[in-house]
């Protein structure tokens, strides 16, 4: 396949989101001056500038690396994860061209954390092509050799065995007790926040592309805190013009769109499309007076998109070396005299 070339530089703005301050107290929900905000996308780097950013915070953000590690214990699964096993055997890399395979992409987006010394690692899903317990180990112990906190949430990926029975929700329970637990590090598997000074990282899993009412609740008791707020996810949230694997409130979405059920070997998306509760979770994402961003996956290419005023950033694939160097910085006062 051939490689994208990653983002062009892109420069948004938007003002007026509402913003609290970066008060971590549940029970303060004091009104805090209104955010201005600008992002600025500079081919893998991304500029997160706002008022109510008081501390710098340096992202390097994962997703799909796809890493296909097996042994021994894999062998009574093969006729599940044969076709993943081999997808993603040898990649090229999005930027130089050169031959690369996962397991090397994901050890120089590692050191490049480090060399940055990044606040936060996070890891949206499709980390892995199947959950193979000898994949799982290395990852966590090539996070450990980092240093670096990490964050992780599953891809529709992380927790298939392609043909196995059950449903989607089903299979992801089974899998994400039996091998995947260990990356949430006692946090809630399907939602968690994590506090980083001052700014809230909510993992909410979304790679069902079905969101449940505890997973909205949560995310609404987040807005409510008035906190300011990035929302991680698997699979991007819907925008007017985006295909159907935009799938997250995507208004298309259902039996009659999906194309890939039977080579992947699960069950066909419902013909009554998304559950309410799914609309209802990108409504209220997309009205969230305290969102700044959401960062996603998924897709293997990249993209930025403006839903209201909040954008929305899709890295390429970590298989062929994509990542994004994402930075959330203080606005200085000359920035602020030309944007406030």
């Amino acid at each position: 396949m051939k490689r994208r070339f990653f983002f062009n530089k892109v420069s948004v703005g938007f003002l007026g989101l509402g913003l609290a301050t970066s008060s971590f107290t549940k029970s303060t929900k004091k009104k805090g001056k209104k955010a201005k905000v600008c992002a600025t996308v500079d081919q893998e780097e991304v500029f997160f500038y706002a008022n109510v950013i008081h501390e710098s915070v340096r992202v390097v953000h994962i997703a799909d690396t796809h890493l296909f590690k097996d042994d021994e214990r894999g062998m009574p699964f093969q006729e599940y994860s044969n076709r993943m096993a081999r997808a993603y055997n040898q990649t090229t890399h999005f930027k130089t061209g050169a031959k690369t395979h996962p397991e090397e992409a994901f050890e120089r987006t590692l050191e490049f954390a480090k060399e940055v010394n990044a606040d936060v690692i996070t890891l949206v899903g499709d980390l892995f092509s199947f959950p193979s317990e000898a994949a799982i180990e290395w990852v966590l112990s090539k996070l450990k050799e980092t240093g670096i906190p990490y964050i992780y949430i599953a891809g529709n990926h992380d927790w298939h065995y392609e043909g196995m029975q059950g449903t989607l929700e089903t299979l992801r329970d089974r899998w994400i007790e039996k091998r995947l637990k260990p990356l949430y590090q006692g946090n809630h598997p399907l939602m968690a926040a994590y506090d980083i000074k001052g700014i809230r990282f909510l993992a909410i899993d979304n790679s069902t592309y079905q969101i449940n009412e505890e997973q909205l609740a949560f995310f609404n008791e987040q807005v409510a805190s008035g906190i300011p707020l990035v929302l991680l996810v698997h699979i991007p949230l819907y925008a007017p013009g985006k295909s159907i694997w935009f799938g997250c409130g995507n208004p298309n979405w259902g039996a009659a769109t999906d194309s890939n059920h039977e080579l992947e070997r699960r069950p066909k998306w419902p013909a009554s499309g998304h559950t309410q509760t799914t609309i209802s979770f990108h409504k209220q994402v997309f009205n969230a007076p305290n969102l700044l961003g959401i960062f996603a996956g998924h897709i293997h290419r990249n993209s930025i998109e403006m839903v209201k005023g909040k954008p929305q950033i899709v890295s390429d694939d970590n298989a062929s070396g994509g990542y994004l160097d994402i930075s959330f910085l203080p606005m200085d006062q000359k920035d602020k005299k030309l944007i406030l």
